[in-house]
């Protein structure tokens, strides 16, 4: 938060703690009393916790598997309340070859709707990233139709989805648009056959377009940076990337 509040960021999203993927496992908010605490601190530095990113999947065919994730996922909705933060995010998140399809995307569109039922009467929404091999533009629109819920809403990470199916934004926004209440946003471009990421605006995705796109459409939501430095030890340093982006998007807006 400290490093947040020097950089000119509004707000931090949250995926783990010093390695501790499991927020609710985190010394800082093991108790309700020290959630009051980190809640204060995010206040103070004028530094919202805006959300929190579980690892809970919603395509699970396997009923224990799914029981396991749809606790996570209420344990994390149920923090994510105490702290005052908006969202919980959670992952659709294969469509195995070996299931039937749309017996999947149903599967995936009843949890869904189920944990934003969870979630009703918290200032909490729960958003689905577009993630995994969900990232198709009808498929995701099929899912947050039949999971529509005031406490329901989708995560856009440009990235995932352009990077698998190279849908410009144009075509892919005003499709998923009224279901958009995040951003994940990160770059990059193939390098000996790879797509690797790099600094932001400095790939081939375009990210600019896609902001461009919320940004006249009305989008009031968050620009989050994602960089998945834990995954990926080899891309550049969280303390040049997460400044840099900051540099780069107030030189866009400007």
């Amino acid at each position: 938060m400290d490093f947040a509040s020097r950089k000119g960021y509004a707000a931090i999203e949250i995926r783990g703690i010093l390695g501790e993927m499991d927020l609710v496992k985190c010394p800082e908010f093991s108790s309700r009393e020290k959630i009051t605490t980190a809640r204060k601190q995010a206040e103070d530095k004028k530094v919202r916790i805006m959300g929190l990113g579980s690892s809970a999947n919603l395509h699970h065919q396997d009923a224990e598997l799914w029981k396991k994730d749809l606790e996570s996922a209420k344990r994390f909705i149920e923090l994510s309340h105490h702290l005052n933060c908006p969202y919980v995010r959670v992952f659709p998140n294969r469509l195995p070859k070996d299931e039937d399809r749309n017996a999947t995307i149903e599967r995936i569109s009843e949890r869904l709707l189920s944990l934003g039922q969870f979630a009703k009467g918290s200032n909490v929404t729960v958003l689905m990233e577009t993630h995994g091999d969900v990232v198709e533009t009808p498929v995701l629109k099929q899912i947050m139709k039949s999971a529509a819920h005031s406490n329901t809403g989708l995560l856009w990470d440009v990235f995932n989805m352009w990077s698998v199916t190279k849908e410009p934004p144009s075509k892919v926004y005003p499709e998923i648009k009224e279901y958009i209440r995040h951003t994940h946003l990160k770059d990059g471009k193939m390098i000996d056959g790879k797509m690797q990421y790099v600094l932001f605006g400095r790939g081939e995705c375009p990210v600019f377009e896609a902001i461009d796109l919320l940004n006249k459409g009305g989008y009031k939501g968050y620009y989050g940076f994602e960089w998945e430095k834990v995954w990926h030890p080899d891309i550049e340093e969280p303390e040049i990337a997460i400044p840099d982006y900051y540099a780069v998007m107030m030189k866009h807006f400007q």
